[in-house]
C-alpha cells in the first residue's frame, strides 16, 4: 500500500525533521540541568515511529514507547505538552508527577507507556478487545524492542491477540541492543517476525530507517487488523544511536558500529530520496527546519515559564479511588 501523493511524503518528512528538531531541543534542556529526571532520545527511530502512525486513523489507539516521540508527534500530540510532560510542569499532562515518555492522553487516544515495557501488550490487547466488543472498527498499534519481547506479557498478550483475532498491531523495535545487552546475547532467531509463526499470524521485517517501507508494512497490517483478520507482528531493523538514556555513553557498542548506522540516517536517508525526485528544494528544506526550530522555541519557553506542581498535590491523582 503505497502513499498516494507527494503531499503525503513531505508530511512524512516533516514529521522525522520534527521528531529530530524536538529531540535536540530536549538534549539541550538536559545538558542545560533544566529537565529532572532521565531524558531519552529517538535518534535512529524516527522512521519507525513515524512510518508506523502515519498508517493509523484519528479513533485509532496508540501504545507508544519512550523512543517514539515521533508516533506522538503523527498522532497529534501538541509541541507544548511534550515540553510540559518533559520539564515536569504542574500543567502537563501527568500534572508534574511524571516525565519522559510517561504519560497517557485520552482525547488523542494515546496511552503508555509504563516503564516495564513488555506490560503495555495486555493492556494494549484489552484496549484490542474493548474496542472490537463496542464494534469501533478501531486498530491498536503496540510497540516492543528487542530486549522486551523476550519476557512473557509478550507471549501472552500476543496469543491471545491472534486466539480472538483483534485488531492489534504489536512492533518490535529491534535496535541491536536491549539497554547494554547486545542482540546475540538476548535470541538466536534470524529474523525476531519469524516468531509470528507459532502464534499463527502474519509477521514481517522491514527496514526501521526507511520510513515509507515502515509505513507500507503498517498500512497493510492496519487494513488487515480493521477487515477483522486479526493481530500482525512487525520487526523494525534500526539502530539506537545514542545510549539507553543521555546518562548512557554506550561505551559497550562495537568500535565503528555507530559510524556504520549512520549512514542509514532515516531522516538524511528520506531528504536525499526527496530532493532526487524533487518532492524536496534546498530552500525548502531550509525553510521548514527554521519554521520547526521556532514553533519548537515558543514550546520550550512557554513550558519554562510555566510553575512546577505545588507540594502539596503530590499525593493527589497518584492512585484510583
Amino acid at each position: 500500500m503505497v502513499l498516494q501523493s507527494n503531499q503525503d511524503r513531505f508530511r512524512l518528512y516533516r514529521f522525522l525533521v520534527l521528531t529530530r528538531e524536538v529531540d535536540n531541543a530536549i538534549i539541550k534542556l538536559y545538558k542545560q540541568g533544566k529537565m529532572v529526571g532521565g531524558a531519552f532520545t529517538g535518534y535512529g527511530n524516527e522512521a519507525t515511529a513515524v512510518g508506523s502512525a502515519f498508517a493509523l486513523e484519528k479513533h485509532d489507539y496508540l501504545f507508544p514507547m519512550h523512543r517514539d516521540l515521533g508516533a506522538h508527534l503523527v498522532k497529534g500530540q501538541t509541541l507544548r505538552n511534550i515540553f510540559l510532560m518533559q520539564l515536569g510542569r504542574g500543567e502537563g499532562l501527568a500534572r508534574g508527577r511524571d516525565g519522559t515518555g510517561h504519560y497517557a492522553d485520552p482525547a488523542l487516544r494515546i496511552y503508555g507507556n509504563v516503564s516495564h515495557l513488555a506490560a503495555m501488550i495486555p493492556m494494549a490487547v484489552g484496549v484490542a478487545l474493548a474496542s472490537k466488543m463496542r464494534k469501533e472498527n478501531a486498530v491498536v498499534l503496540n510497540y516492543i524492542g528487542d530486549g522486551g519481547s523476550n519476557v512473557g506479557e509478550f507471549h501472552e498478550g500476543l496469543n491471545m491477540a491472534a486466539v480472538m483475532k483483534l485488531p492489534f498491531i504489536l512492533i518490535i523495535e529491534n535496535n541491536q541492543f536491549s539497554y547494554s545487552t547486545p542482540n546475540h546475547k538476548q535470541f538466536v532467531a534470524k529474523k525476531l517476525s519469524d516468531r509470528a509463526l507459532g502464534y499463527g499470524i502474519p509477521g514481517c521485517t522491514v527496514d526501521g530507517t526507511d520510513v515509507e517501507a515502515v509505513y507500507n508494512g503498517c498500512k497493510e497490517a492496519v487494513d488487515r487488523a480493521r477487515r477483522g483478520d486479526g493481530p500482525t507482528l512487525i520487526e523494525a531493523v534500526t539502530m539506537r544511536m545514542h545510549g539507553h538514556s543521555l546518562s548512557d555513553d554506550a561505551s559497550y557498542v562495537p568500535k565503528g558500529m555507530v559510524e556504520e548506522w549512520k549512514k542509514k540516517d532515516p531522516v538524511e536517508l528520506y531528504e536525499k530520496k526527496l530532493n532526487t525526485e524533487g518532492v524536496l528544494s534546498v530552500s525548502t528544506v531550509q525553510e521548514l527546519r527554521e519554521k520547526l526550530r521556532a514553533e519548537i522555541q515558543d514550546a520550550v519557553d512557554y513550558a519554562l515559564a510555566q510553575p512546577y506542581p505545588a507540594g502539596e498535590e503530590a499525593s493527589e491523582g497518584v492512585f484510583a479511588k
